[in-house]
């Protein structure tokens, strides 16, 4: 069954009133500040928006390709979110979570789900559940979110140690050296005791690479093998999902639990979904309770969450074909300033390099987002295009519900009067 076909008998199952969720671009509002450092440990903390005010230029148009965590619910989201029925969620009487959870579960080919309000604890709670003893220990790659952007909560709250395995260009890790990793000789008093591997799909920093299927199937071997767990942070896999061409349950057979969020390219404004065994989701319930996730009348969120599951998933392929559209100019501009592999153009992030070492990845997105000299006298309006420097010297975009084909055009434009501008002032300074 296709990924369509999928969707679309989901979406006639469950979805109540007749509120589709529009399509429509949602254009950003404000300018661009200055951008701060280059690192992945800094990206998301490098600038947001300032207005402009009504002193500002007349006409500039702003993209915001910082992250797809930008988007912004629509008019049929927000309605579905007003009309919502509501109950307490912590004693299980929300019907419109107990529904999205439904949902999930029926989507992901799980037993169970549970709605949380974030990815950070979503990933969390599945350590705590997973690890169920201080000591233990969980494989991750040394490149995944889990390890780098969620604070280390995995010991600094539930007592878990981590050790990592080299994540590769294409997000992947070697399975020797991952099976290298397992400990062996459980209860010596010396090691802690092996119980998790964690993966990433699709992969954030190496540039929304998508996990191939055979290799989750040989992870899941492994795990076997060794009587481990495997979670994946699915935070995109609904991306990887579309561009496979399969469902999300034919990705999530190879793993134990998943968490996936809503508020990424599914436009939701808030939550993620935790799945995975019944009884993993019943000790999920208390972990979400001791971390403060417990949100009463928490319906008017999922309203929003059943239209991201319901109705948002097809329209991520716009995604993925506006981020190679911009990822082939790049590679025509002339000078040619970027290096891109277009091969690992695969959803919605994009990450390429500067060939001119005289322009820094800081320095390209702090013009990207400013109105230039000039600049509305060449291109008829200023364009401000929104993006981060990112890890290993890049600078990362993300497409999302915010951005159209016509977005994609005039960041392209953008890029290209920026690229010339530097040209003329590099000859002028020989």
């Amino acid at each position: 069954m296709s990924l369509r076909t999928f969707c679309c008998r989901l979406f006639s199952k469950y979805l109540n009133h007749g509120v589709v969720a529009s399509n429509k671009p949602l254009r950003a509002r404000h300018a661009a500040a200055a951008l701060g450092r280059s690192s992945a440990r800094g990206y998301y903390t490098s600038g947001k928006p300032r207005d402009t005010g009504s002193g500002g230029a007349a006409r500039v148009q702003v993209v915001d390709l910082r992250s797809d965590t930008v988007t912004k619910p629509g008019a049929a989201m927000r309605q579905a979110m007003a009309e919502a029925e509501v109950g307490d969620d912590v004693m299980g009487e929300d019907p419109t979570v107990n529904e999205l959870q439904k949902i999930a579960a029926s989507m992901f080919g799980m037993e169970a789900a549970l709605f949380v309000p974030s990815g950070t604890m979503s990933n969390l709670i599945a350590v705590m559940v997973h690890c169920r003893e201080r000591g233990d220990e969980m494989i991750v790659g040394d490149l995944s979110h889990l390890h780098i952007y969620e604070q280390g909560g995995s010991a600094q709250l539930a007592g878990v140690h981590a050790t990592t395995v080299t994540t590769l260009p294409d997000g992947t890790f070697d399975l020797e050296q991952l099976e290298s990793k397992i400990r062996h000789g459980y209860p010596d008093p010396h090691y802690p005791r092996s119980r998790l591997i964690c993966v990433e799909n699709t992969q954030n920093i190496q540039g929304g690479r998508v996990m191939p299927l055979p290799f989750l199937q040989q992870v899941r071997a492994i795990a076997d093998k060794h009587g481990l767990s495997v979670h994946m942070d699915g935070a995109r896999v609904m991306n990887a999902a579309v561009a496979q061409g399969v469902t999300p349950s034919t990705i999530l057979q190879h793993t134990h639990t998943v968490s996936v969020c809503l508020s990424k390219g599914l436009g939701a404004p808030v939550g993620t979904m935790l799945a995975g065994p019944r009884d993993f989701i019943s000790r999920a319930v208390r972990c979400r309770k001791a971390l403060g996730g417990g949100l009463r009348q928490s319906g008017i969120l999922a309203a929003a969450g059943k239209l991201s599951l319901l109705e948002m998933i097809g329209r991520l392929e716009e995604d993925h074909r506006n981020a190679k559209t911009f990822a082939q100019a790049l590679l025509d501009c002339d000078p040619p300033l970027f290096a891109v592999d277009m091969a690992a153009v695969e959803t919605n992030i994009l990450r390429f390099r500067l060939q001119e070492p005289t322009l820094s990845p800081s320095e390209f997105c702090a013009r990207m987002a400013q109105v230039g000299e000039g600049e509305e006298t060449a291109l008829g309006q200023g364009i401000q295009v929104l993006m981060y420097p990112h890890f290993g010297n890049s600078v990362r975009a993300v497409w999302h519900l915010g951005i159209s084909p016509e977005d994609t055009q005039l960041a392209i434009q953008k890029m290209q009067f920026v690229a010339s501008q530097f040209l003329k002032e590099k000859l002028r300074a020989q």
